[in-house]
């Protein structure tokens, strides 16, 4: 089972990371209200501040869009993380030393603290090392082989490309002097071990730094430059805490920002080929290394284009898009490259319907078709991608003989079941209609064969709605069925009600004065805003959140139902009416109107309920003495007023 970190360790990182402080690293805040800062969302385009941050609660929402959470939450969106790496990025930041357990087991540190921090700072220094050697003498058959590739100073500066001397252990020296020690350079898979002791790893080599998400230096790839080298073409760091290979993508730190503006990611097969699509105006590209693109690719993939895997249809917009964004995958045009292809085919169809394959008329990788035909190439390459399905069933036909009436049979009966396997019941019966025009066949005939052929069911997760986070047991969140945004009533009861649920989660001690804490459950009358107020009298009512507000607000999230707590976060964050100094007379104003309002409302229930009854009735006097209590009480919380 897999270590999980202690919801206490969890709750301790939210505590103590500064939310103002992450987010204010990319978004410019200023004074927004009460407690309250504003800023441009991050996360959409927007002219006009609608991104909300509220520090004493720790967390943050945005009325244009809908997003919202607290500081985990955030990181995980900006940096594209799972919540686990979320936390544990924080808790490094923030000096919390987390512990994990697995389930049923005891707790247990994952790894020595700070050993993470010291592995990414060597990768940093031999970063810095390897570029500094790319403009020594030695190091001129590496520049001509980026020059022969058409990339310049500047390109290797900016792909942070170097060089790996011929020397045994240069490297290792270097980096001994800046303090590291050998048994972290060889867990960070920088130096190896041999009879004779350790030695660098890389030597003679051109090297390209692999960053991750964040932008942390996490391994290298190296390409041979010398005839006499015996190793393999391409030499990879080994595994190592810092370095899975199938769970990194190289280019990644580069194009995160435009991948998720664009909703695109390009998939190419070599540092060389980012760079080139990169520096021709492809900057969604990014390449594996060392791997087959693999299911943790894809992970990684849809975090950045926010696909929740719930079956995208590839379907083009008029904009040239394909529907929940789209991997296009530049395939060699040879054997190998159609296999690759047809193994994504198969792997994940909730995916494979929003891929698509870019093959160079004459096989050529970007690299080679940006020397050959410029810049505008590698683009109009990417522009002229086909849907990965459609490239899955020409495959298959181009291994046959179309031009015979035996050639045309045998295409169908190979391709039918390529067909037959699209999950997705409208794009199924599509892509048979397109077979029969490929194929010159009669489109009943090759329906009839399609339907023969073994299929999956349904494809994609059809009626999956989008949903809200919320906590698991662990502390991770998990999806409520929420609307992505709750909009302010026009209904000026309804208005009034969210106004003294604001207040009472964002002031609670001004409404705890006020006296939201003798409310009464009735006294909502939206479903939605008296599940709130059930929380909120679950954990102790306003009064509870005077000394600890986070705690208070974790206890209030935990007791809200399924899908009220994305609602109760945006209650937190929104804006109020009213200054610093007047934020208790704000409340006692909304309290006060909102129990007058549930008096008023219950002295008409009553006075139609005794109007209903016989004078004889003694319920009915009963009614009338309440009745009469309820305007004393009215008259009096209005200050004497009518």
């Amino acid at each position: 089972m897999a270590a999980r970190i202690r919801r206490e360790d969890i709750a301790t990182v939210r505590e103590k990371a500064r939310i103002e402080e992450v987010v204010g690293e990319h978004v410019s805040l200023r004074p927004g209200g009460v407690g309250s800062l504003k800023g441009l969302c991050p996360f959409h385009d927007e002219r006009t501040p609608s991104f909300n941050v509220r520090p004493q609660m720790g967390l943050w929402h945005c009325f244009g869009c809908g997003e919202g959470g607290d500081v985990i939450s955030f990181v995980q969106k900006i940096d594209h993380l799972p919540f686990g790496e979320a936390v544990e990025r924080l808790a490094g930041r923030y000096a919390v030393e987390l512990r994990y357990e697995d389930d049923g087991g005891p707790a247990r540190p994952r790894e020595e603290p700070g050993k993470r921090q010291r592995l990414v700072e060597a990768n940093r220094a031999a970063a810095e090392f390897f570029v500094e050697q790319l403009v020594t003498p030695e190091a001129a058959p590496g520049r001509a082989f980026l020059a022969e590739r058409g990339f310049d100073r500047q390109a290797a500066t900016t792909f942070g490309v170097g060089y790996a001397p011929q020397g045994w252990d240069a490297l290792m020296r270097h980096l001994q002097g800046r303090g590291f020690t050998q048994a972290e350079l060889a867990a960070a898979g920088l130096v190896s071990q041999g009879n004779r002791g350790h030695y660098d790893r890389f030597r003679g080599r051109l090297i390209w730094p692999i960053r991750d998400l964040t932008g942390d230096t996490v391994g290298f790839g190296a390409r041979r430059l010398y005839d006499d080298d015996p190793g393999p073409k391409y030499l990879n760091t080994p595994e190592t805490p810092l370095y899975r290979k199938s769970q990194v993508l190289y280019g990644i730190d580069l194009a995160k920002k435009a991948i998720a503006t664009g909703r695109q990611v390009v998939v190419v097969e070599g540092y060389t080929d980012v760079m080139a699509c990169h520096l021709a105006g492809v900057g969604t590209a990014v390449a594996t290394c060392g791997t087959a693109f693999g299911s943790d690719h894809t992970r990684i993939v849809r975090r950045l284009l926010g696909d929740s895997a719930t079956g995208a249809t590839g379907v083009l917009l008029s904009s040239g898009r394909a529907i929940g964004g789209e991997v296009v995958f530049t395939f060699d045009g040879d054997e190998a490259g159609q296999k690759a292809a047809l193994r994504a085919f198969g792997e994940d169809q909730s995916f494979a319907a929003q891929t698509f394959v870019a093959v160079s008329a004459d096989g050529m990788d970007p690299c080679e078709v940006r020397v050959a035909h410029g810049d505008a190439a590698v683009r109009a390459l990417v522009a002229g991608r086909e849907p990965m399905f459609e490239f899955a069933i020409r495959s298959v036909l181009a291994q046959v003989d179309l031009s015979t009436a035996e050639g045309r049979v045998a295409g169908l009966r190979v391709t039918a079941p390529v067909v037959a396997g699209i999950r997705d019941y409208a794009l199924r019966a599509e892509y048979a209609r397109q077979l029969a025009g490929w194929l010159g066949m009669d489109p009943g005939d090759v329906r009839r064969e399609v339907q023969r052929g073994p299929r999956g069911g349904q494809g994609g997760a059809a009626g999956q709605g989008g949903g809200r986070e919320r906590e698991t047991d662990d502390g991770e969140p998990r999806l409520d069925r929420a609307p992505r945004r709750t909009p302010v009533p026009d209904d000026p009861v309804a208005r009034l009600e969210r106004q003294v649920l604001e207040v009472a989660l964002q002031a609670p001690t001004a409404a705890a004065g006020a006296g939201f804490d003798a409310l009464a459950g009735d006294t909502f009358t939206l479903p939605v805003h008296r599940a709130v107020h059930d929380a909120l009298r679950a954990a102790g009512g306003a009064a509870a959140g005077v000394d600890a507000p986070p705690r208070w607000l974790a206890d209030v999230l935990e007791g809200a139902p399924e899908g009220i707590g994305a609602f109760v976060r945006e209650l937190t964050v929104a804006p109020l009416p009213t200054t610093e100094d007047d934020v208790a007379d704000y409340a006692a104003g909304v309290v006060l109107a909102l129990r007058r309002l549930g008096i008023t409302r219950e002295i008409a229930n009553l006075r139609g309920r005794a109007q209903a009854m016989e004078p004889s009735d003694p319920a009915q006097r009963e009614a009338w003495t309440r009745i009469y209590q309820l305007e004393e009480e009215r008259h009096r919380l209005t200050g004497g007023a009518a």
